[in-house]
């Protein structure tokens, strides 16, 4: 399977630099696998397509900070870091993008200062995979502070302005919690507190995992053929509670819903055959995962999917391509394009039912 099979063409100024000013305002592609229809409506409009007994589940990881600008120690360079996730689990020592990565080396040092004087000081330890650093930290007091302090939110590449203090809330889904993810879970952005609440009024669970977004959003599909891609492993977790309250809307024969290709990936890393009943559960616990859903795949749990307009050949659209099909998909996306949906993180939606 050839990536180009995943391309499309996308003018430039379809690529949503900001958000909407109401989350829940933003557009919303419904796309009926049963009968091909494509409807067109608002996001708020997501709640005359979830029925009683179906789970949304949602991944509640939070943005951190994660984006750093420094000056190499004795020459005063300008250096920006990246981090990609802790390499320790204590927060000291990360794996970090770097730029230009060819002026930093083993053993070299780099000081992010903010405004009130508070310092933290990173030195390079080693090397990482893809040109990376493993950094080490020192810092006074706790680094997650030092992190708010002096760090800004990590935005794509393709949102070409600088981050804002608005991008610290923006950035973030409203139910967002354990802090972790250099890149938000975006399809969850476009829910409020307020659809969330209407959502379980009219009956519908909603049920919260946790994978921190990593490496991986960052890096592109290198290789001609989809086969040959690797991914990058993340971290997630999955509560009791959650399990169970997935498992239950299996068993009654309501619909997993997944808001988001994160929360799509740990599902389906996460399902266990239940020799019982011949369907596939959702088991609790930590893991990692590496797993890379493309056309070929068999979903286990996740049975619709609430999702953004994502970029041309990347992971992403092979996923949704999965759970759907590729042409049809692309179909979808060339009618967005004509439609000047807005596409990627701060863009607008699409539900796959």
């Amino acid at each position: 399977m050839r990536v180009e099979d995943f391309d499309y063409n996308l003018p430039e100024e379809l690529i949503a630099q900001k958000p909407v000013k109401d989350r829940d305002t933003c557009r919303l592609m419904v796309v009926d696998r049963k009968t091909g229809e494509i409807s067109h409506r608002h996001f708020y409009d997501v709640l005359d397509y979830l029925e009683p007994g179906d789970c949304l589940l949602m991944n509640d990881s939070r943005v951190i900070p994660a984006r750093l600008y420094g000056v190499k120690e004795g020459t005063g360079a300008n250096i920006e870091f990246l981090l990609i996730k802790r390499v320790d689990g204590e927060g000291e020592t990360w794996e970090t993008m770097v730029r230009p990565g060819r002026r930093l080396k083993i053993g070299d040092r780099v000081v992010f200062n903010n405004q009130d004087g508070h310092k933290l000081i990173a030195e390079i330890l080693d090397y990482g995979e893809d040109g990376t650093r493993h950094v080490r930290f020192d810092y006074d007091g706790i680094f997650m502070e030092r992190l708010e302090e002096i760090g800004t939110m990590p935005l794509p590449p393709y949102i070409e302005r600088p981050s804002t203090d608005e991008d610290r809330e923006d950035y973030q889904t409203v139910y967002s919690k354990i802090d972790g993810s250099v890149a938000a879970p975006t399809a969850g952005l476009h829910f409020t507190d307020e659809l969330l609440k209407k959502a379980e009024e009219k009956g519908v669970r909603l049920a919260y995992l946790t994978l921190h977004v990593g490496i991986g959003t960052f890096r592109p599909v290198k290789v001609d053929t989809v086969e040959d891609h690797h991914m990058h492993f993340e971290e997630y977790f999955i509560s009791e509670e959650t399990a169970a309250v997935v498992n239950e809307t299996i068993a009654s024969g309501g619909r997993v819903i997944s808001v988001g290709t994160t929360s799509t990936r740990t599902a389906e890393s996460a399902a266990e055959l239940d020799e019982a009943s011949g369907k596939y559960l959702l088991k609790p616990g930590s893991g990692s995962t590496d797993i890379f859903i493309y056309p070929g795949y068999e979903f286990k749990i996740v049975d619709s999917l609430i999702t953004n307009f994502h970029l041309p050949k990347s992971t992403l659209i092979m996923l949704i391509s999965a759970l759907y099909d590729r042409e049809k998909i692309l179909a979808a996306y060339e009618e967005a394009v004509e439609e000047k949906y807005r596409f990627f993180s701060y863009g607008d939606a699409m539900l796959i039912l």
